[in-house]
This record gives C-alpha cells, structure tokens and sequence, in this order.
C-alpha cells in the first residue's frame, strides 16, 4: 500500500507540473490561474508526502490527509476544463487522493 500510494503521489507531481506549464501557455490566462495555484499547490504537498512515505516518516498519515484534500481541490478545478492537460491532472489527482485517503485512515 506504501508503494501503490509513493507511485500516485509522484504520478500526481509529474500531472500537476505538466499541467501548470501547460496552462500558463494557454491564451486566456486569467481563465487559468487558479488552476495553476492548485496544480503548483499539489505538486508540492504530494512531493512532500511522497518523501515522508519513502523515509517512513511518523507524519505520513496526517500528510496523506494533506495530500488527498489538496488533489480533491485540484481534480474539481481542473475537472472543469477541456484542456487535455487538465483533464489528464484531474484524473491522476483523483486516483492519488483516493489511495492517499486509504493511507491516511
């Protein structure tokens, strides 16, 4: 379970990167940045849970509670728009908060 929910959480990283990049390339922007904050926002607490995971960390279940709120904000943001890039984010935000939910109950 430790190594199905390091793989979502750095999964989520590389979707939520190439998201943001992606968004900011967009030519409405202003229609994107709080998707950008999200995406960047989640990049780092599903790095950080990745880390404390992988160093058998005390805190990994309050970062996976972290960790799977801050995907669930991310999928419902980028879930309403019909870039590729974004749908390809919600997705992988949505698997990483539903084994991050498993971890951190």
């Amino acid at each position: 379970m430790i190594r199905e929910c390091i793989d979502a959480c750095l999964a989520c990283v590389e979707a939520c990167e190439a998201c943001a990049t992606a968004c900011l390339a967009e030519p409405h922007l202003d229609i994107m940045r709080a998707c950008v904050r999200l995406d960047r926002d989640c990049a780092d607490v599903c790095a950080l849970t990745a880390r404390l995971l992988m160093r058998g960390s005390d805190l990994h279940m309050q970062a996976c509670a972290l960790c799977a709120e801050a995907c669930e904000a991310c999928a419902a943001e980028c879930g309403q728009h019909e870039h590729d890039h974004c749908q390809r984010c919600a997705e992988a935000c949505r698997q990483c908060a539903e084994v991050c939910r498993k971890m951190a109950a």
